[in-house]
């Protein structure tokens, strides 16, 4: 492997705009030692919810990806001081000085991220108003903002579309609400959580969604001076309060990272250990893992994983939300589960559009074919949707390498542990998306014996 200077940071992240193609030469097994950091899906939340304390809070074990530093951005536009926190790895927030941004300044600073949505709540309470710009993330399907713009409604809020984007305002302020979400959505539970602990008076959501996420940013809002408590079948009441003061807390570490590097191990036929990994938050994960002869084992601080005595095995899963199979796990799994013998069954139903990613695997060797409206015969758990794919894995097969573009986040990492599972040298463009949820990667990479070059 080779990086110059200029494709690494002093920290070992990957510098903005470096690094965008990688030159791969496969069939090696990944063996060593990885670490992950807080999620994802819960670090760039907690940032929000530092808009909402009448203090500075501290967030820790903040991972180095490219959707932390457009939190950070969209923070300090809107006059929070964010500084580099007492270890590494932290950030502290100070919101008292929290002032309207231009609509300009928000579209720059947010690019392709979805992020800006989740401000609304707290810049209404702060300001009275809020901007929403057109807004990006990750092509993998149809990801409306309906359900966080009625709840927002319900709250009080009175939403004005504009051509560049959304204004919303609260003339006479936010009340509490009752609140049944069509479906368990992660990002409208956060948005009803941000805006309900302020609201005057009681908040009921129903239908919530209960992701270890989700829980932990409970967990920052309560530290903060909130009142909230769930309640069996999906339920949250939150009781508004009238101030919030700043938080201390680390965040939950990233078990899609964590599931991530597992699929790393099964498809190359590597052994990497996981620190940070818990096994709680990963139980529905492993138990698909030992269902395909994959091999685990849990450890205080971490899991290591490696296949099992024996060929992988195939296997049926249906994705859904919390505690279900996480969608996000789906796509790296693939990879590992075209080396399993025998078919494998993946039902998606929480997008309808991320199997686009297979077709590169399928262009490497992969015997994958996807059912674009699902599949209706065989038994199943998770009730069916409209929207749901499936995708029907037949293994195992000999992967060889290829020129890929990367499509999203979770497809392009797989798209990169597919080209190291494959034999012969692969090209894959774009990588700078895999930069938004995967901190360190080529260094991580490196550490794990990886032979790639970064082109450009």
């Amino acid at each position: 492997m080779s990086i110059t200077l200029n494709d690494i940071t002093g920290t070992g992240g990957i510098a903005p705009g470096a690094g965008e193609i990688l030159s791969i030469r496969g069939g090696r097994p990944l063996s060593g030692r990885v670490s992950v950091k807080g999620a994802k899906n819960l670090v760039t939340k907690a940032m929000v919810a530092a808009l909402l304390g009448n203090s500075a809070s501290t967030l820790r074990d903040v991972p180095d990806i490219s959707d932390v530093a457009v939190v950070r951005s969209l923070l300090e536009v809107h006059g929070v001081r964010v500084v580099e926190g007492d270890e590494p790895g932290s950030l502290l927030m100070d919101p008292r000085d929290v002032e309207s941004a231009h609509m300009e300044e928000i579209d720059a600073y947010a690019g392709s991220s979805r992020i800006p949505i989740l401000f609304c709540g707290p810049l209404l309470h702060r300001l009275g108003e809020a901007f929403i710009p057109d807004l990006g993330g990750c092509r993998i399907g149809d990801r409306p903002i309906d359900f966080h713009l009625d709840a927002l409604r319900k709250f009080g809020a009175v939403v004005e579309k504009l051509p560049s984007g959304i204004r919303l305002s609260a003339p006479h302020g936010l009340h509490g609400a009752n609140i049944h979400l069509p479906y368990p959505s992660v990002g409208a539970t956060e948005q009803v959580l941000l805006t309900a602990v302020r609201a005057d008076g009681q908040t009921e959501l129903k239908n919530a969604a209960i992701e270890p996420e989700i829980m932990d940013l409970i967990a920052v809002l309560q530290k903060m001076g909130a009142i909230i408590s769930y309640e069996p079948n999906r339920v949250i009441l939150i009781e508004g309060v009238k101030e919030l003061k700043g938080y201390d807390h680390r965040a939950i570490f990233d078990r899609n990272e964590a599931a991530s590097w597992a699929a790393a191990a099964l498809a190359t036929d590597g052994e990497i250990y996981v620190e940070g990994a818990r096994q709680q938050e990963m139980l529905t994960f492993l138990n698909v893992v030992r269902r395909m002869n994959g091999d685990f084992e849990v450890h205080e601080d971490g899991i290591t994983f490696r296949r099992g005595t024996g060929a992988m095995r195939g296997v049926t899963v249906e994705t859904d939300v919390h505690p279900g199979f996480m969608t996000d796990w789906q796509q790296p799994l693939i990879v590992a589960l075209t080396q399993a013998e025998g078919q494998s069954i993946v039902h998606e139903t929480v997008y309808e559009n991320r199997f686009g990613f297979t077709d590169a695997l399928v262009k490497m060797g992969a015997d994958i074919i996807v059912h674009p409206h699902g599949l209706q015969d065989g038994p199943r758990r998770v009730p069916r949707r409209q929207l749901e794919q499936a995708a029907v894995i037949n293994g195992s097969t000999h992967l060889t390498g290829a020129d890929i573009v990367v499509p999203d986040l979770r497809g392009g990492y797989s798209h990169v542990i597919a080209a190291l599972t494959a034999t012969g040298e692969s090209t894959v463009r774009n990588i700078g998306i895999i930069r938004r949820g995967y901190e360190k990667l080529l260094p991580k990479l490196s550490g794990l014996g990886a032979d790639f070059d970064v082109i450009g």
